[in-house]
């Protein structure tokens, strides 16, 4: 990882660009160098690193900030997202097409697996944001053959639908229905909440590691979890 821990991909270029304006403030400063690396936005004390995909990418430049200063992690989900495909000067849109894929705030449990424990510690907080954005693909030959050639280029802010801040480990656990009886499993949980059983057990992988949730036995090969008191 480099030091500026920063993005890297054109694909991110738009969006985490529409999303610093966003916490940019009159007080506030960009592309700030703290302890040998660059930060997103410096607004008074609270530092805030913006980040759209990769958290495995920046868990070294996270821990080393957090030590000595307050960190917002903001990482927004495309709940909503339209495929553009244009001309490779942008000049022509060819087709518009909106994305059957659902996602949500759960799915910040992809991303979670490289740093689940952060959360625990005093100087480190993330926020989510849920989404609409355009993707936009042109055919330069260069994509994948399920593409047919066709290259991601940009992800372009449309909206804010949602957000949530997560502060503390039992901010996680409003995705732990109150209807669930416990213990449960990940299937009672995928279940419950109509999601991949994947993407639960990545969840409760999380949950369990910051101390939101608690391992309490088995039942035949699936392990059982409660609310962590």
């Amino acid at each position: 990882m480099g030091q500026n821990g920063g993005i890297g991909t054109l694909q991110e270029r738009s969006l985490h660009a529409a999303i610093k304006k966003l916490y940019e403030s009159a007080f506030s400063q960009t592309e700030v160098n703290v302890d040998g690396y660059v930060v997103d936005v410096v607004r008074e004390e609270l530092l805030i690193e913006i980040q759209t995909r990769n958290f495995s990418a920046i868990k070294d430049k996270l821990f080393n900030l957090m030590k000595n200063h307050p960190i917002m992690l903001v990482y927004p989900i495309p709940a909503e997202k339209w495929v553009v495909r244009q001309s490779v000067d942008g000049m022509t849109e060819f087709s518009r097409r909106k994305s059957p894929k659902k996602m949500g705030f759960e799915h910040l449990f992809d991303e979670l697996v490289s740093i689940p424990t952060y959360i625990t510690h005093h100087n480190f907080s993330l926020e989510v944001l849920l989404i609409k954005e355009e993707e936009i693909r042109v055919n330069d030959g260069k994509g994948s053959w399920r593409r047919r050639g066709w290259s991601s280029m940009d992800r372009v802010l449309v909206g804010i639908i949602n957000r949530k801040t997560y502060l503390t480990p039992r901010d996680f656990l409003h995705f732990i229905p109150e209807t669930l009886g416990e213990p449960f499993t990940t299937g009672d949980l995928a279940e419950a909440i109509g999601v991949s059983k994947h993407l639960v057990q990545k969840m409760t992988y999380c949950m369990r590691k910051m101390n939101a949730l608690k391992l309490v036995g088995k039942q035949g090969n699936a392990y059982l979890y409660t609310k962590q008191s």
